[in-house]
């Protein structure tokens, strides 16, 4: 089936030696899988688009001609990732398309697929970038100067992936083409798998608040084994304390908060940190309560000298409820649920776009890990449900 071999020709790009994905924005393997995309395009007959922010598009029709029907997801991913998040979606949604197009199927509105850039945000440090920046949710300015781990910026990998970062900016002319979309995804967590539900595809209803922020703990440099206690400024001893604290204050305000990255200077195993850099991801299911736990947990790190500052911020995101509805009865009634993951469909949702989602059972609940999963029968039945959506939303 073309979804089987799709999917065996993504899996050896960007695999770690830790059976992980190390798919990151603007880099040679996120190169090769741009460079697969276009050729499943090309294959597929499809017309390939790239828009400002180096998001490409396939289109079946005339994506002017009017607002089309669109799904896709993005092939980036966490450090270590999985296999399944991001690309699930973009190869259900190819195999989707080619099924209509055996078929015979002809739409009355144009139908594209979507590999968003950037979705992880891993290198740059903001999710959904490429969404962000078409949208508007994150200015020109901002995107351009981000920069990753070795002080590269978006703007300058941009160039040498041979994009014009000047371009960058609200892509009116892309978002004029987005009449609905249709992000399918495998679902981060075990909702499907659980005996409420117990089924391959649920349908998304919203996406939880949430937003990413970077405390900064100086300190003072000096040897380790010479140094005091009492005459020591270690900053790990400050974030060491703000990791407590957030885990104490998601308790009090019914969120979850993570210190998931780190940086330390000079980071060397026998000298005191000048400096430790630490970034927050907080999560609840009202923006309450995530404002809550940000400003305990703000004025605990401040009183140890820290500066924080805020990254990305995505409020309470509602998808369509009309059209999941409509989705869910489409699909023999499946089971609507909400979720914690940010997706670029939140931020079309938020920019306007009618949007849904449809999640595939993940039998484990893991996700951002090697050990995210779904059966290959729950992907088939992930292809048929978004073919049938398609059709449905296409005809």
């Amino acid at each position: 089936m073309s979804f089987t071999r799709r999917w065996a020709e993504l899996e050896p790009i960007g695999r770690a030696s830790s059976g992980g994905y190390r798919r990151f924005a603007w880099t040679p393997e996120d190169a090769s899988l741009r460079e697969w995309f276009a050729g499943e395009v090309q294959a597929l007959g499809l017309d390939l688009t790239v828009d400002r922010a180096g998001n490409q598009w396939a289109w079946w029709g005339d994506p002017d001609s009017a607002p089309g029907v669109v799904t896709g997801s993005h092939l980036d991913s966490v450090p270590d990732g999985g296999a399944f998040d991001g690309p699930l979606g973009v190869v259900s949604a190819l195999a989707a398309v080619e099924t209509l197009r055996s078929e015979g199927f002809q739409p009355a509105r144009p139908i594209g697929v979507v590999n968003f850039v950037d979705e992880e945000g891993a290198r740059f440090g903001v999710a959904c970038a490429g969404s962000r920046v078409i949208t508007g949710a994150m200015t020109a300015e901002r995107a351009s100067g981000l920069r990753d781990g070795e002080g590269v910026s978006l703007g300058e990998a941009m160039q040498r992936a041979g994009l014009r970062p000047e371009h960058l900016g609200r892509d009116e002319e892309t978002l004029r083409r987005i009449g609905v979309f249709v992000e399918l995804h495998v679902e981060q967590g075990k909702a499907l798998a659980t005996d409420e539900f117990d089924a391959a595809i649920g349908v998304g209803t919203a996406i939880w608040p949430h937003g990413r922020w970077r405390f900064d703990f100086p300190g003072e440099a000096n040897h380790a084994g010479t140094t005091r206690l009492v005459d020591r400024k270690d900053p790990m001893l400050a974030y060491a304390s703000t990791v407590l604290a957030a885990r104490q204050a998601a308790e009090r305000n019914q969120a979850v908060a993570t210190f998931g990255k780190l940086t330390v200077e000079p980071n060397g195993v026998n000298a005191i940190p000048s400096l430790v850099r630490a970034w927050l991801d907080a999560r609840a299911p009202s923006e309450t309560d995530v404002q809550a736990l940000l400003r305990e947990l703000s004025a605990e790190a401040e009183a140890l000298g820290a500066t924080v500052s805020e990254e990305s911020w995505t409020g309470n995101t509602l998808f369509d409820p009309e059209l999941a509805l409509r989705l869910s009865k489409t699909l023999g009634g499946a089971p609507l649920l909400g979720t914690g993951a940010g997706h670029d469909a939140g931020i079309l949702a938020t920019a306007g776009v009618s949007t849904a989602m449809l999640f595939v059972r993940n039998p484990t609940g893991m996700s951002h890990t090697p050990s995210e999963f779904a059966e290959e029968s729950d992907c088939l039945a992930g292809v048929d449900a978004l073919t049938t959506v398609l059709r449905e939303l296409a005809a």
